[in-house]
């Protein structure tokens, strides 16, 4: 058996047993990749997937145990590789950063610059998408370190540590009719037509269940992945938008703090309507993480120190609450 053969069945089991897709992944032939998993299912006596004919059905009993030793191994070659990076050249190196549009706009920059201050022959590669997309970047080690607020706590395979809390808030033109209220309630927002996140992202979840827990169903008219796309057709007076606190925040984003950027916008707290969000940070649980990973997550939040996040790595994720 070797190493070709377990990611072949890894990458099997990834694609829902699609094994054209499998082999595209890996940049092979998809008979290729199906002669490997029976050559490793002779040599090892049991069939890991059921067939009908030619096409790979589900996986066995036998074979969910295969494929947990699989990820075991092939995550400790993983750290291997990094063990080594480690201490050829601890200075220098990739660090593959998977997270949101609204984290590597807004909340980013800062951490990343000075990063690069200490470390300046480390590359940064940062991968964008959606909260789930963040997820399995950080699974299959296409990153090291994920930021996100939806989705990493549901996947067992990630140890995730909270980072920072925000809110929401409603963003409108000045001289809209809510603008020049005291107080906005919730009734008020849903009446009008709003401009906010996709549902699998930057706390739209939560935004959904305040007005369902209310019996309230709000009129959106367009939903955005970007917090600047949501500011424009704001802008275009087309709805009231619901964002992030980050992005509204003068210099977030590298820009100059003394350029306001909700110029020419009414920009009002939603936290009282919305409730409170948890970005977390998260890595492949068992991973080897390098120094400079280790630094920025302190670069981040100065309590995610590395020795906190080596325990979380090792089962103590509870020892920390923000």
């Amino acid at each position: 058996m070797n190493l070709h053969q377990f990611k072949f069945v890894q990458e099997a089991a990834r694609r829902n047993l699609n094994l054209t897709e499998a082999a595209k992944a890996l940049h092979t032939s998809q008979p290729g990749v199906s002669k490997a998993i029976i050559e490793l299912e002779e040599e090892l006596g049991i069939d890991i997937f059921a067939r009908h004919g030619k096409r790979l059905k589900r996986i066995t009993e036998p074979g969910q145990h295969v494929l947990r030793s699989i990820e075991v191994i092939m995550r400790e070659v993983s750290n291997l590789k990094r063990i080594g990076e480690q201490f050829s050249a601890q200075d220098s190196g990739t660090l593959s950063i998977a997270t949101t549009h609204t984290q590597a706009r807004y909340v980013l920059p800062k951490p990343v610059a000075r990063l690069r201050q200490a470390y300046p022959k480390v590359n940064i590669s940062l991968h964008q998408g959606s909260p789930d997309q963040v997820a399995r970047m950080l699974i299959e080690d296409v990153a090291e370190i994920g930021i996100a607020t939806e989705s990493l706590a549901d996947y067992e395979e990630l140890v995730t540590l909270p980072c920072y809390e925000w809110q929401h808030v409603l963003v409108m033109p000045a001289d809209h009719p809510l603008a020049q209220r005291e107080r906005i309630e919730l009734a008020d927002v849903a009446a009008e037509p709003i401009i906010t996140y996709h549902p699998s992202f930057t706390g739209r979840t939560r935004i959904d269940r305040a007005f369902a827990a209310q019996k309230l169903v709000p009129r959106i008219a367009l939903e955005a992945i970007d917090s600047d796309v949501i500011k424009t057709y704001v802008r275009l007076g087309l709805g009231l938008g619901i964002v992030a606190e980050m992005a509204m925040r003068p210099g977030a984003d590298g820009t100059d703090p003394k350029v306001d950027p909700a110029e020419g916008f009414a920009v009002r707290p939603a936290g009282g309507l919305f409730g409170m969000n948890v970005t977390r940070v998260a890595f492949k649980r068992g991973a080897y993480l390098r120094t400079f990973v280790l630094e920025f997550a302190e670069l981040l939040n100065d309590r995610l120190n590395r020795q906190l996040v080596a325990r979380a790595l090792t089962g103590h994720v509870a020892d920390y609450e923000l």
